[in-house]
């Protein structure tokens, strides 16, 4: 519980900080070059993606998601696509 604590403060006082920057290059005749590294600093963080994770366990929890589903291939096997109904056909039984 602490260390979520500690994290959210973490970051909550590093988004302070950027949108500090952010604001004085903005608003600010006299802003530097500080301002101008820890704004372009941030914004390049935000382009990491955080979303990946290594193949091994992506492709692991992906095939235990697979399992979980029913399809014995697990994930990235072909997919089923329903067969294309005729025009005027109506609906089936």
């Amino acid at each position: 519980m602490v260390v979520r604590i500690v994290r959210w403060g973490v970051l909550l006082g590093l988004g302070a900080v950027w949108w500090w920057a952010v604001l004085r290059l903005a608003l600010a005749p006299g802003a530097g070059v500080l301002e101008g590294a820890v704004a372009a600093g941030g914004w390049g963080l935000s382009l990491l993606p955080v979303h990946c994770v290594p193949k091994a366990r992506a492709l692991r929890v992906a095939g235990a998601a697979g399992a979980v589903r029913g399809r014995a291939g697990g994930a990235g096997g072909p997919t089923r696509a329903w067969p294309r109904r005729r025009s005027g056909g109506g609906s089936g039984p």
